[in-house]
């Protein structure tokens, strides 16, 4: 079936016909014509014709830091739902929290035409801001904060000096289980608002009350070591996200230590297994999938040129206590 064919049984002319595929504009009563013909027939317009006519490949390229976290395909879903709806498909890129992966696909996908990226990092270097810099269609961060970008992002710091205030005023000695700082949100910024909550309630700090660890359980395990053996009095530690909550737990119940009666647990996250584990996790939510969603949009507006400058959004939290610190 051609194009040709569809305006000879919708009695229409053909450009007629290529001006309803390219949303041009056609009157009431001839687009319903064309549009019965299509639905009849089956019809469906080459792909590849429509990219070299509108020079847009209706592709998305999103790149996220690891496939496997409940955080993240939650923004995933968000943002899929949005962009299937205005008629986008994705292109999903897993880097595994590897920078060097991140810009190799920021160029694979400038390289491939896609419409535009909504890149979801952890560490910006400067090699990452000058891909940015040269790239010629919209991209929009999601996750993290970066000046001159459109952005979606949480509001990690004041989460995490609530949470810990919180904690702070039912421990003696709260230590933090935490990520690389090269992480502007999650290892960064939920750090400082530990800290700061510790200054504000007049509690000094040590150095030793504060353990790295990465995004996985064996790390919070490690880091829950590393802690108590370093604070044998300890009664509290935070954790920047749930799976290293999770991994402190595990390590305390190992070492005959009752949660929370003897030490209180936090994470960041509210992902499912904060629900699973005993006891139920204390936790930081964040409306991870909402953010995908207003990422899609964001970037919608850029491509649809509803939106001539950057816009930075941060989104809410809430914290949601359970009998790990209570």
């Amino acid at each position: 079936m051609t194009i040709n064919e569809i305006a000879k049984l919708a009695e229409v002319s053909r450009a007629t016909v290529s001006r309803y595929l390219n949303q041009g504009y056609v009157s009431n009563e001839k687009r319903e014509r064309i549009r019965k013909v299509i639905e009849e027939t089956g019809y469906q317009p080459s792909s590849q014709a429509q990219m070299l006519r509108t020079r847009k490949t209706r592709l998305i390229g999103v790149i996220i830091p690891k496939i496997d976290s409940h955080t993240i395909s939650r923004m995933v879903g968000g943002i899929s739902t949005i962009l299937s709806k205005s008629g986008y498909q994705l292109l999903l890129a897993n880097t595994e929290n590897n920078e060097q992966e991140e810009l190799k696909y920021l160029k694979l996908f400038r390289e491939n035409h896609v419409d535009g990226v909504i890149l979801s990092g952890t560490i910006f270097t400067k090699k990452h801001i000058q891909v940015l810099k040269d790239y010629q269609v919209p991209v929009v961060i999601l996750g993290q904060y970066l000046s001159g970008y459109s952005c979606v992002y949480q509001d990690d710091y004041r989460a995490a000096r609530e949470l810990a205030a919180r904690m702070l005023e039912k421990t003696r000695r709260l230590c933090f289980a935490g990520v690389t700082v090269q992480d502007e949100a999650v290892g960064r910024g939920r750090l400082q608002g530990f800290l700061d909550a510790c200054h504000a309630a007049g509690r000094g700090w040590e150095e030793s009350q504060i353990a790295q660890a990465s995004f996985q359980v064996e790390s919070g395990m490690t880091a829950a070591r590393e802690l108590l053996k370093a604070h044998p009095d300890l009664d509290g530690i935070l954790c920047a996200t749930d799976d290293i909550a999770v991994g402190v737990i595990l390590y305390l119940k190992q070492q005959g230590k009752r949660i929370p009666e003897d030490v209180r647990v936090a994470g960041f996250g509210d992902t499912q297994v904060a629900q699973i584990v005993e006891p139920n996790l204390t936790t930081v939510h964040f409306y991870y999938k909402t953010s995908g969603e207003e990422a899609a949009n964001m970037l919608l507006d850029l491509l649809e040129g509803e939106a001539s400058v950057y816009r930075e959004l941060k989104m809410g939290y809430r914290i949601v206590e359970r009998g790990s610190s209570l």
